[in-house]
């Protein structure tokens, strides 16, 4: 039988074993530690370039082996569980800042560089990245396969915006490589747009090339109180729709009691002052101004060190930004007690139901929110969730193009050996 065959065998042998020792320089056992959301795995890979990721695919190929990539593991048991994990290729030592043209705005990494040391690089240049670190210890890759985003979207976009170029390896071993230095390069076929927020199911990233931003010289950070759902929307609208440019427009909508909408300023001293006056002026007489960032602000509502039965539900909502107070008000609708926060400015918020909740509550919570995102062109996804929650909600929700996904799956991964069952329909 053809070792490409598809056809499984019984996991990683001594063979198998033999052959992901010599594409790279270390294999070890996996503990207890590193299951996959609750999948054990076997062994676990640690390649330091495209190419020891390139031998390590050829040899699981070779040996009808599952793999999950894995960055610093601070999103593993987002999505649902994999079908089975025999190997995960840990890309971790995979942390460079290859190349960094501060005159072009451009910077190469490689995925497995954490976000907040590729900052601290770039700032000796006077230059970010404009993606928020969501969860502490990201890496660029981590960040690239789950799409995640900050308060920082409105203005920037998110890294599916900001990624003009990547490197990748195939479940079959082959490189490619897609994207150019040059910011708008449209040749070929953009890989980036197609593999973020995949959630390793298509390709490994191993290097990245990004688009940055001059750091501002000047930040400011506004705050007013919103007692109602109808009252965070008309702050939220004065702000995004008056002269003063705001870099992010946030709501943190506790499970009880009132709201808070926040707003981000940056750009030069003088014009940060000016239209900070003009936002207080905006937000009403209850606002008040700071240098620092209000607690909470670009984090998620729910605990991101939580394991097993302890995390939260944690949800992600998109909607027009329209249907933002009928999302805040559903929150309290339902029994399921929900912690809201996010982007009041470009409708993309996340949610918390707290662990022990009872099922049935937060499946009808669910429900009930994901039909008002549907209502305003926009969808709700559980990110995460214990597992008796995964098995009693459909964690990714209905998806039109779920056919065009699968499609494309079968064609960059046909023997299902990337992160089987983890994305969309089972993909």
């Amino acid at each position: 039988m053809s070792a490409r065959s598809g056809v499984r065998n019984a996991g990683v042998d001594e063979a198998a074993r033999s052959a992901l020792a010599s594409a790279c320089e270390r294999v070890d056992d996996a503990t207890n530690d590193e299951q996959v959301d609750g999948v054990p795995v076997q062994v676990v890979a640690r390649p330091t370039s495209t190419e020891q990721v390139a031998e390590v695919m050829r040899a699981a190929a070779d040996h009808q082996l599952i793999v999950v990539p894995r960055g610093r593991g601070t999103k593993l048991t987002w999505g649902c569980p994999p079908e089975a994990a025999d190997v995960v290729v840990d890309v971790s030592g995979m942390d460079q800042v290859l190349d960094h043209a501060a005159g072009d705005l451009v910077m190469v990494a490689q995925a497995g560089a954490r976000l907040t040391d590729v900052q601290q690089t770039l700032m000796e240049a006077g230059q970010r990245l404009a993606v928020d670190e969501t969860v502490t210890g990201s890496t660029l890759g981590g960040t690239v396969a789950a799409a995640t985003t900050g308060p920082g979207r409105l203005a920037s976009g998110t890294a599916r915006d900001l990624l003009i170029g990547v490197t990748l390896v195939r479940a079959d071993g082959v490189v490619a490589k897609s994207g150019g230095r040059v910011v708008k390069n449209v040749a070929g076929y953009d890989l980036g747009k197609l593999v973020i927020g995949s959630f390793g199911t298509l390709a490994i990233v191993t290097e990245t090339l990004f688009r940055l931003h001059p750091v501002p010289a000047a930040q400011q950070f506004v705050r007013a109180p919103a007692a109602t759902p109808e009252e965070a929307h008309r702050l939220a609208q004065a702000v995004l729709h008056a002269q003063v440019v705001p870099a992010a427009i946030e709501v943190d909508w506790p499970a009880d009691g009132p709201g808070e909408v926040g707003v981000l300023l940056e750009g030069i001293a003088p014009g940060v002052a000016g239209r900070t006056t003009t936002t207080l002026g905006l937000l009403g007489g209850e606002a008040t101004e700071q240098s620092l960032p209000p607690d909470g602000w670009g984090q998620y509502p729910w605990d991101v060190e939580a394991r097993g039965d302890q995390r939260a539900t944690a949800l992600k909502l998109t909607f027009a930004i329209s249907g933002l107070p009928e999302v805040l008000a559903a929150t309290r609708e339902v029994e399921a007690p929900i912690a809201i926060r996010g982007s009041a400015g470009a409708g993309v918020v996340y949610g918390a139901i707290p662990s022990g909740t009872d099922t049935g509550q937060v499946a009808a919570a669910v429900s009930r929110l994901r039909e008002v995102c549907r209502r305003y062109g926009g969808h709700l996804v559980v990110v995460d969730a214990p597992a008796a929650v995964k098995e009693s909600v459909e964690v990714w929700g209905p998806v039109a193009a779920v056919d065009l996904m699968r499609r494309v799956k079968e064609q960059f991964d046909p023997y299902r050996r990337l992160s089987p069952g983890r994305f969309v329909g089972g993909i």
